[in-house]
């Protein structure tokens, strides 16, 4: 059984940085694409950034472009999400999301499988 747990979220200035992180376990192998997406309140979930199996291949959501980074270690079956610059418009539940067996960059929400319960992210002005 695929479980996935985020952490890191918390209450953070304007300009503020944090990490979230999310841990894996139940993947039978590192070949599993992920991604994080967030959640404002009254809107959709979105997409913030995608990372293929072995971290060779990124993409990003024009608006955290070159603010955000997100990476993964496979030995110890973490994705993370590096946020720097962050500012009121991020605020939002973060979720991570993989998809077993597959080795691309994926951007969209359909494309996951799993899911976990998400971490909030509040960012003061």
């Amino acid at each position: 059984q695929v479980q996935l747990a985020e952490s890191g979220g918390q209450l953070v200035q304007d300009g503020g940085s944090l990490r979230l992180s999310c841990a894996t376990s139940g993947l039978t192998n590192d070949w599993y694409a992920a991604a994080w997406f967030r959640q404002a309140p009254g809107e959709e979930r979105k997409f913030v950034a995608a990372i293929n199996w072995n971290g060779g291949r990124t993409d990003y959501a024009d608006s955290v472009k070159g603010r955000y980074t997100i990476s993964r270690d496979n030995a110890k079956k973490m994705v993370y999400l590096q946020m720097n610059s962050l500012k009121p418009e991020d605020t939002a539940v973060y979720y991570c999301g993989v998809r077993p067996n597959n080795i691309e960059v994926l951007r969209t929400e359909e494309a996951y499988n799993y899911w976990g319960q998400g971490t909030q992210v509040t960012v003061s002005s």
